[in-house]
């Protein structure tokens, strides 16, 4: 006589309830060393990253040609005169490749120049100086207010007012204003 073993629903349901279970945690678990294995935040690095070596080809008292050749081009110069350049370096960091990259750390060396073109200073600012440095606004403001077409229709003056007299006039007192 063989014994053979019964399976009850209630079985039946703990072990599918088992096997939901597991591959539920297995599922995340493999997710979690999936995003290291990706690494998909983004490091940026922006601009001219000034090392030791160079700057000592540019020392207090060397030439402005001196240092465009050692340092190359500023990033940006002085607004009002070119007596002082500006090599500006960013690092930014975003998690995902579609989202917004933010500002992790910022380096900023100026080169000060005297009148007659020689290195007077060099200074190192970072965000932990607190050095407000607006690198480039390409904006200028202007007066009034702008209006879409719509709003100028509406608003009866400029071209909605030119328009509407021209539709609703007779012809007769055409070019009168």
């Amino acid at each position: 006589m063989s014994l053979t073993k019964r399976y009850f629903k209630s079985d039946m349901k703990f072990l599918s309830n088992v096997t939901f279970t597991l591959a539920i945690c297995a599922t995340t678990l493999s997710g979690c060393k999936t995003a290291e294995v990706l690494n998909t935040s983004q490091t940026i690095n922006q601009g001219y990253v000034v090392d030791q070596e160079t700057l000592a080809l540019a020392p207090v008292g060397s030439s402005r040609e001196q240092v465009l050749l050692s340092l190359g081009t500023p990033s940006t110069t002085a607004t009002f005169d070119n007596e002082v350049f500006y090599y500006i370096s960013q690092k930014r960091q975003r998690p995902v490749a579609f989202m917004k990259p933010k500002l992790v750390d910022q380096s900023v060396l100026a080169v000060y120049f005297d009148k007659e073109g020689v290195v007077s200073q060099l200074a190192h600012y970072t965000m932990q100086d607190g050095k407000v440095f607006d690198v480039i606004s390409r904006t200028t403001p202007t007066g009034g207010k702008e209006m879409t077409f719509l709003g100028q229709l509406l608003s009866g003056n400029g071209i909605g007012k030119t328009m509407a007299r021209s539709i609703f006039s007779d012809g007769s007192d055409y070019g009168k204003k």
